[in-house]
């Protein structure tokens, strides 16, 4: 424990979790609309299924956090559940390369928004410093899978990348403040 109780003021922690339990809480609804249409028997659902899997433990982690620390999640949830779902079913749709795109493509943006967290946390929460380290490693691990499974090789790659790290940017921005 971080000797963190309910009442001190940490307003950029705060935003980071909340944040932070938006982002894993979106991705962990990218991998079930991939799922959806991939099923359950092809190589990348079965990576899909692994990187899910790690997803809901993160998603899990700041969902308490959130509860034991007294911060508001995002009002934008319920969008964040349609949104997430629909641009994993739909490159999942185009196909398994386009659904790795997918991946790479948010774990890129996840990758650099975790480390801008770490420089600006310092050592001033102990806690959230560690959960997002090693749920950093886990991201990274993810970027690298889906690369390795032909994220490259997708229709329109760099635009359907582009596109997608646009979408991650504005997502963590807006759940920093709604």
């Amino acid at each position: 424990m971080s000797g963190w109780k309910p009442g001190d003021r940490r307003p950029a922690s705060g935003a980071m979790i909340r944040v932070d339990q938006a982002g894993e809480y979106g991705a962990t609804r990218i991998y079930a609309g991939q799922l959806a249409i991939l099923g359950d028997r092809s190589p990348a659902s079965r990576a899909v299924n692994r990187m899910a899997q790690q997803e809901e433990r993160h998603r899990a982690f700041f969902d308490a956090m959130i509860a034991r620390r007294g911060v508001r999640p995002t009002a934008l949830q319920p969008l964040w559940n349609v949104a997430g779902f629909a641009l994993g079913a739909v490159t999942a749709a185009i196909g398994p390369e386009a659904a790795m795109a997918c991946t790479a493509a948010v774990e890129t943006e996840i990758d650099k928004h975790y480390s801008d967290q770490l420089q600006a946390l310092g050592d001033s929460d102990p806690e959230l410093s560690a959960a997002v380290a090693d749920f950093q490693a886990e991201e990274v691990e993810h970027r690298e899978t889906a690369l390795a499974a032909g994220a490259q090789n997708a229709p329109g790659y760099p635009m359907l990348s582009g596109l997608i790290r646009l979408g991650c940017k504005v997502a963590i921005a807006t759940a920093k403040r709604i």
